[in-house]
């Protein structure tokens, strides 16, 4: 089939690779024209693993290119895809789905012959309605569908979901769409991936509420770490216990410095708004989005108490400054309400991250950044592990003691075990494990 993606940013990139792997012939426009040249010329823009490969191996057999020229890529598509941004929209916290309707407006202008509208990023409901109702306002004439299928793409393992999903979800309003949308998706689907054929507003929903639940199990072991340390119990063993239960599950109970990134933090606040503005409230989700908030803020507070109480003159390692490992995106990351608190406190910041200093640099003022993490521990009066790179997980202990002026550790992810450090000579903290009961 022919797919056009509107918009090359990460969604739109990986789909389109995805897409044009199964055998589909896909065109992936951006208004960015610089964005599209560095595409043409092999730079990936993002960092995700196998993406730049799968991307040259698809270019190299003319199943994907790249354009900035909308109205030549679009008229004989099977389906366009928009995947623009949605950011939370200033002041009000809602969507901010100006780039969505203006894709609409420009599809209008060019579609010939039927034609899928698929609402590939994350709207509130009732956008596909509104879609519909500017392209139908705009071409009375065209036959279209507009179909919701929102995408579950973790950064850092985007082409595996994408390729090896839990499910398929796709809001629709007609059986020829259906068809279309089975078409496109027809490797997963004769791999028996489940596909969940529902109407728009329901696709649009599940997305939000995905990932609003996915947030609030994250918040609740946060909040379960707290109690934890004050009445000496194990986050981790109760996090187990609980995964073991077929009805909880053990993933995203991670306790950790708060949950960030491209997609939680905007939408659950979407969410937050859309229910209040439909008088249906969703006051577990507003209390999340309150406490991961404070959450965030109040890391670096659990730094300075392990430097003794004071980060006057002194230097603190920072390990990791992306929300998660295997992106280098910094949306949303704790890192971004820590450091700026440790050096309020009077710290000096020397960081290492393994791809996201780039962007860190263009977010984060007075920060040196190092080589590697031993470069960035030499001499440092304390460090603090923000992400959970691999490369952080097997640390040489006795070379971080040697390199530090104080062997302090905040393990904000609880990737090292307390009482090998307490053997190693390390002053270790980490979340929801007491010390005591580990010495």
């Amino acid at each position: 089939m022919r797919v056009t993606i509107i918009g090359a940013g990460y969604v739109g990139l990986v789909s389109g690779a995805c897409f044009a792997d199964f055998g589909h012939e896909v065109v992936c426009v951006d208004k960015d024209a610089a964005k599209i040249r560095s595409l043409e010329a092999g730079n990936i823009p993002i960092f995700e693993p196998g993406l730049a490969a799968l991307v040259a191996e698809n270019v190299k057999a003319r199943r994907l290119s790249f354009s900035g020229d909308f109205a030549a890529s679009t008229p004989n598509a099977d389906a366009v895809f928009i995947a623009v941004g949605t950011p939370s929209r200033r002041g009000d916290g809602f969507a901010d789905l100006s780039y969505v309707y203006s894709a609409a407006e420009e599809i209008a202008s060019v579609i010939e012959g039927y034609t899928v509208i698929v609402n590939k990023s994350t709207v509130p409901v009732g956008t596909g309605a509104e879609v519909e109702q500017i392209i139908r306002k705009a071409r009375p004439d065209a036959g279209f569908s507009v179909v919701s299928n929102p995408e579950f793409l973790r950064e850092g393992a985007a082409i595996a979901d994408f390729k090896h999903p839990d499910r398929i979800i796709v809001g629709v309003e007609d059986d020829r769409a259906i068809q279309v949308m089975r078409e496109l998706y027809r490797p997963l689907y004769l791999n028996e991936t489940p596909m969940v054929f529902t109407n728009r507003a329901t696709s649009e929903l599940i997305k939000y509420a995905a990932n609003a639940f996915l947030a609030t199990k994250i918040t609740f072991i946060n909040e379960i770490a707290d109690l934890c340390e004050q009445v000496g119990a194990n986050v981790q063993e109760v996090a187990g216990g609980m995964g073991l239960d077929g009805r909880i599950g053990a993933k995203f109970l991670h306790a950790g410095p708060g949950y960030g990134g491209s997609c939680f933090p905007k939408d659950t606040i979407a969410l937050v708004r859309t229910a209040q503005s439909n008088n249906a409230p969703a006051r577990i989700v507003e209390a999340v989005v309150e406490i991961n908030d404070e959450r965030k803020k109040k890391m670096a507070g659990r730094v300075i108490a392990a430097c003794g109480g004071s980060l006057a003159n002194k230097t603190i390692a920072v390990l990791g400054l992306t929300f998660k490992p295997n992106t280098d995106d910094m949306r949303d990351s704790p890192s971004l309400d820590i450091v700026p608190a440790l050096q309020a406190a009077g710290a000096a910041i020397r960081a290492y991250d393994p791809v996201g200093m780039k962007e860190a640099a263009a977010l984060l003022d007075d920060v040196e950044y190092a080589e590697g993490p031993y470069q960035a521990l030499k001499g440092a009066d304390g460090v603090v592990i923000i992400t959970e790179w691999d490369e952080f997980r097997a640390l040489d202990i006795d070379r971080v003691k040697a390199l530090m002026k104080a062997p302090v550790m905040v393990d904000l992810r609880n990737i090292y075990r307390p009482r090998e450090m307490a053997e190693r000579g390390i002053d270790y903290h980490s979340i929801g494990r007491p010390r005591e009961i580990f010495e």
